[in-house]
């Protein structure tokens, strides 16, 4: 496919930015079809995408510290209406990648097979770098047959001129033992013994006798000029053997560099129940994952773009490593849950006159207007509602009793909070209804709620209210001193409560 001039060179980058016609450090919400529409040709360094399996699995997934849970289904009937739906998404994503960039579709075995060869059709057989094979967890009994433990990333690259950064990762404490036993007397440093000659003879400096050593008449020749032998040797960094055996090498245990990485990854642990980092997203990927990818293929302030954000690990990752970075994903809540994971991990504000002057970031195409809430799924609804207010949605979808989310005081919340907060006494429910007008009914079943659970006050979110229901909300409180607070939607846009979620 031939490419069109690429964007760094239709205009000239402004400082402190990577791209003059590219904002970066901001979270489109919305479908990434058509914000990859939106983009220019060939301006991004890598991209990163982690799309929902097509797994025919139903998910409980629970958000961030929010704890939002819900249900869903596997988006894709079928392997081909999945294929279907990534390829138009894959092709864009080709056409705003880089000359030098390079592209990772990270999979389960699924799909994995259809995936490699619709990518193979969209960049191209000989852009297929290797499929990296990443255990993501320990051996279990499935059902029937083999137990699946691994996903694929399929690395692609736009051509053969890409990016890369060679990694390495440490050496195991059995290989350490076996291979550098040799400890240095005057440093106490551990080294081990390599070969100073390589295998055939040179014509070159490295062909010359050094130390009294003819080391072309053994068909070899050295790996360094005598010369830099010479400093070697005045280093230390030679071994004598004592026999007059030929000399060797001492390399350093400190100064190596450990293992260039193959393509299969054992030494990343999954998210854990127990891990840190944990938000609670059933396919979240670690931190070190994504900083292992980002340092392999691209350099400080490159673009990093991340179309299936989920919980934003990707963005994390990129901000951490000093990269520019682009998020989009389709779910309002997910965007919220990113925006608040940059702020409290990246420690970045959410500002816009922060962001222009290249120090903050901005979440753009929330569905701020009641008409957009009144188009959301129900449930995405309420968690936005409940978010707005600074209170942490209800656990269950089904079975809630009534209650959508709670709201804990600053003064109940402990500096040190560790796991649930169920443990807190002190908190108020909060009731939402996706509908035009509450009614007196709605209210009537608030106000069991608040008597079973003994709380004094409860907030009810809504588009509006009828006049029996705030009339009932009055009589309730004359009667026993619990207050319910009525708000609109347009309550709550008009405070921009939604810039303001916790």
């Amino acid at each position: 496919m031939a490419k069109k001039k690429t964007a760094e060179a239709k205009t000239a980058t402004v400082a402190g930015k990577p791209s003059a016609i590219l904002d970066t450090r901001v979270i489109y919400c919305g479908d990434n079809l058509e914000q990859l529409k939106k983009l220019p040709d060939n301006c991004i360094d890598l991209i990163y995408i982690d799309p929902p399996f097509n797994s025919n699995r139903n998910y409980e997934v629970f958000w961030g510290e929010t704890k939002e849970k819900r249900a869903f289904d596997d988006r894709h009937a079928s392997t081909h209406a999945y294929i279907e739906f990534m390829r138009p998404r894959c092709v864009e994503l080709h056409r705003v990648l880089k000359e030098t960039g390079s592209f990772y579709f990270h999979c389960d075995w699924h799909a994995s097979h259809y995936v490699k060869q619709m990518l193979d059709q969209i960049f191209g057989e000989n852009q297929f770098q290797t499929e990296l094979i990443w255990k993501r967890t320990t051996a279990h009994g499935d059902t029937r047959g083999y137990g699946h433990i691994t996903d694929s990333i399929f690395f692609y690259t736009f051509s053969d001129s890409f990016t890369w950064n060679r990694q390495n990762r440490p050496y195991s404490d059995e290989h350490i033992e076996s291979s550098y036993r040799q400890v240095d007397p005057e440093t106490g440093k551990r080294f081990m013994l390599a070969d100073l000659t390589g295998a055939g003879t040179r014509n070159g400096e490295t062909g010359l006798p050094w130390k009294g050593i003819d080391v072309t008449a053994k068909n070899r020749h050295w790996i360094r000029p005598p010369t830099e032998l010479d400093k070697m040797d005045s280093k230390g960094l030679i071994y004598w053997p004592p026999k007059g055996d030929m000399p060797r090498y001492k390399k350093f245990l400190d100064e190596d560099k450990g293992m260039p990485l193959d393509n299969i990854w054992t030494d990343i642990p999954a998210i854990g129940s127990q891990s840190s980092e944990r938000l609670g997203y059933p396919t979240q990927k670690p931190l070190a994952l994504l900083d292992r990818i980002i340092k392999a293929s691209s350099n400080e302030n490159d673009i990093v773009l991340d179309a299936f954000c989920g919980c934003g690990t990707a963005l994390v990752a990129a901000e951490n490593l000093n990269r520019q970075w682009i998020g989009i994903d389709i779910s309002p809540t997910a965007c919220r849950v990113m925006a608040k994971r940059m702020r409290d991990v990246c420690g970045m504000k959410e500002d816009d006159k922060l962001w222009r002057i290249g120090r903050g970031f901005v979440v753009r195409d929330l569905p701020w207007s009641e008409k957009k809430l009144r188009e959301l799924p129900p449930f995405e609804f309420e968690n936005w509602a409940v978010i707005a207010l600074g209170g942490i949605p209800n656990k269950a979808q089904v079975g809630d009793m009534g209650i959508d989310g709670r709201i804990y005081p600053v003064s109940a919340v402990p500096k040190k909070q560790a796991g649930e907060l169920e443990f807190m006494d002190v908190w108020y429910p909060i009731q939402v209804k996706q509908k035009d007008k509450v009614g007196r009914p709605d209210i009537d079943n608030f106000e069991a709620v608040m008597m079973r659970e003994d709380r004094t006050k409860g907030f009810f979110v809504s588009f509006d209210f009828s006049s029996d229901a705030m009339s009932e909300i009055q009589a309730f409180f004359k009667k026993t001193g619990k207050s319910i607070i009525a708000l609109t939607v347009k309550d709550i846009l008009d405070e921009q409560i939604a810039y303001k979620l916790a």
